[in-house]
């Protein structure tokens, strides 16, 4: 990164955006130490290409890079070790370990509940209920087809339902418990 203006617009960029992409971060990765390490990655590549991002598409820019690189990773440690169960993993939402999230969100059972949807479906849900994407938005962020987009919220939506009915309206319980 040039020094002088470049740096001062990094800087303020990083300060006034920081907060709101660790929270997409945890909200990714169900881990806050996970997270900050994601967002850190994300924001040192970054400033590495700081000249070349047009100015206005540097968070659109970060947003993409930490989706992709969370699911990245996560494809890259599945293949390194097995994961701990939920309830056993250090950090972990829920856990009695030091929760961040909980300052920022209630919604404890929603947010476990993201945390049991494969990573795809797990950023597609956040992309386009806490970012507020269109699915055009999400497929471009994310890289993949439209379709990709949709398949995905509707296998993540159906799954989400089965494991939280009892947030469903109860017209729509009814609907599924006559089936």
């Amino acid at each position: 990164m040039a020094t002088g203006d470049g740096e001062a617009e990094f800087t303020a960029f990083v300060t006034a955006r920081e907060q709101q992409l660790l929270h997409a971060a945890v909200l990714m990765t169900g881990d806050f130490h996970a997270a900050q390490d994601l967002l850190q990655e994300a924001l040192v590549k970054l400033a590495d290409r700081w000249e070349s991002v047009s100015r206005g598409a540097e968070y659109s820019w970060v947003r993409r890079t930490l989706y992709r690189d969370s699911v990245s990773r996560w494809r890259r440690t599945r293949r390194e070790r097995s994961h701990a169960a939920p309830e056993d993993a250090p950090g972990r939402i829920g856990t009695a370990i030091y929760d961040p999230l909980g300052q920022w969100a209630t919604g404890e059972e929603i947010r476990e509940a993201l945390q049991q949807l494969p990573p795809k479906q797990r950023a597609v849900m956040v992309l386009r209920y806490f970012e507020d994407l269109s699915e055009a938005q999400i497929a471009e962020t994310l890289g993949v087809s439209a379709g990709t987009v949709k398949s995905q919220a509707s296998a993540a939506a159906t799954k989400l339902r089965d494991l939280l009915p009892h947030l469903q309206p109860a017209e729509r319980q009814q609907r599924e418990s006559a089936r």
